[in-house]
């Protein structure tokens, strides 16, 4: 059960702000519980506290940053049914989906405690010349400073944690905005960070209106922004002046199936369903496109129509549940609304079904006009589409026909077509003998076109949070 009310946290300190959001329980459609609402000048607080935090959270030894986030990892792990239940209500996630969730916000803050005290530097040798001699040289990180970071409803608990943690390891203050539709597993995070020992002002958790985020975009005092979610992303990026900015933004992942797989047809269908259905489809990395060899094409297709309409759908709470609701009914309606484009424009419906309030079947169709909006977009929601090839030049083609390069799949038993894959795929990621969906929480992870620019995963995210500081030193 959520509590009735959610305080925000400012500067560490948890607040009872008068103005409150509703959060919905996405399954019932009924209020499930209030967060405090954060307004401008709580924000502008935000980023005071944590300007003033900046040496303090600099000056905090890597040793006390690891047991920081080692703290949280206990925590995390003593509250995981909470969080669970919490992420089920409030996202609509299956609870077995919300577990897993939970399992990888605990991996995202292990890994963080890890890397906290192996932030490094080189040892440069300068000596190049008779000039030079003499002198030695070194580098190490130090924290940019003050960090904003916005985030979606989609992984309310992950994707917080792989801003949250790095953060807290390259000794960066932050602050903080949750989606307004899915704020109570950030707020869970910041009442455990506010058990810590962490200096004054170095975090702030504000669910607060986008206009009012705005200064997390626009403050000078402000060195790095964190955005992910929609192409919004690029407008964001415009004004946020000289700041770093990482933006993950999305894609229309697709998943090439060889005509040697490297793998039993059986197993394909399990990873492509899982790929393109999981929490609804609702991830930047859910498979949209899937290239078949033609060779396979009629036998995939047979197999994978037959498990995708086997896909239950109903209540997240219920343990079997694989397709719970989408976000909003709106949500829901777009992806109708792109569905049935496509039908118009001469796509076979081969499962799916009508939508009910914001419970979207599965969808799986094929001949979809490349023309069309569901082929072109990022659909965010359970539907993909089926498509041969006859030659594998052509399925490379066709995975680089898109605005977006998030991760591509593929399944294949010929290292040669994994190597041209890796060579030619403009994506930031390729995954050979699975589906694009696949994530691993330390490795390096964000795209290229308009997919985003710079990379999350912890090590990497640590790097933008931190530059190099040289030290010369004559030495005779």
């Amino acid at each position: 059960m959520l509590k009735k009310r959610y305080p925000y946290y400012l500067a560490n300190r948890p607040v009872q702000a008068n103005d409150h959001l509703d959060v919905l329980d996405k399954y019932r459609g009924k209020r499930a519980t209030r967060v405090a609402f954060a307004d401008a000048a709580a924000v502008r607080k935000a980023i005071v506290a944590a300007h003033r935090a900046r040496d303090a959270m600099a000056a905090f030894p890597p040793d006390a940053r690891r047991d920081v986030l080692e703290h949280c990892v206990r925590r995390f792990t003593a509250r995981a049914e909470e969080l669970a239940q919490a992420l089920c209500i409030e996202a609509g996630k299956p609870i077995k989906d919300a577990r897993g969730e939970v399992t990888r916000l605990i991996d995202t803050f292990r890994i963080a405690a890890g890397e906290a005290t192996r932030i490094g530097g080189d040892v440069l040798e300068l000596q190049l010349s008779p000039r030079t001699r003499g002198y030695r040289g070194m580098t190490r990180r130090v924290p940019v400073g003050v960090c904003s970071f916005i985030t979606p409803f989609n992984f309310p608990l992950n994707l917080v944690a792989h801003k949250v943690a790095p953060a807290i390891a390259a000794g960066c203050p932050f602050v903080l905005k949750p989606a307004a539709k899915t704020p109570v597993g950030a707020l869970i995070i910041g009442e455990v960070l506010a058990e810590t020992d962490l200096p004054k002002g170095a975090f702030s958790v504000l669910p607060c209106s986008n206009e009012d985020a705005a200064l997390l975009v626009e403050d000078e005092r402000i060195a790095l922004l964190s955005f992910t979610g929609g192409l919004v992303g690029w407008e964001l990026k415009s004004r946020a002046g000289k700041k770093k900015v990482t933006l993950e933004l999305g894609g229309n992942a697709a998943c090439i199936v060889d005509e040697d797989p490297g793998a039993s047809l059986d197993h394909v269908v399990q990873r492509l369903v899982f790929g393109a259905y999981y929490q609804s489809g609702q991830s930047c990395i859910s498979v949209q496109r899937i290239y078949v060899h033609a060779s396979l094409h009629d036998r995939l297709r047979r197999k994978l129509k037959a498990a995708v309409a086997k896909l239950p759908m109903g209540d997240p709470r219920d343990e079997n549940t694989f397709i719970g609701p989408m976000i909003d009914e709106a949500a829901a309606k777009r992806v109708e609304a792109w569905i049935d484009e496509a039908r118009d424009g001469g796509a076979k419906r081969l499962a799916g079904g009508k939508r009910t309030g914001n419970l979207l079947p599965a969808t799986l169709l094929e001949r979809v006009p490349r023309s069309c909006t569901l082929y072109r977009e990022e659909a965010f929601g359970p539907v993909a589409f089926i498509e041969p090839f006859e030659h594998f030049e052509d399925a490379i083609a066709r995975v680089n026909d898109s605005r977006f390069g998030l991760q591509a799949g593929m399944f294949t038993g010929r290292i040669d077509h994994a190597m041209q894959a890796w060579d030619r795929l403009e994506v930031g990621g390729v995954v050979v003998g699975d589906v694009p969906s696949f994530r691993v929480d330390n490795m390096p992870y964000g795209g290229v076109k308009d997919s985003g620019q710079g990379r999350e995963g912890v090590r990497s995210a640590i790097e933008d949070m931190t530059e190099p500081r040289l030290l010369v030193i004559r030495t005779g």
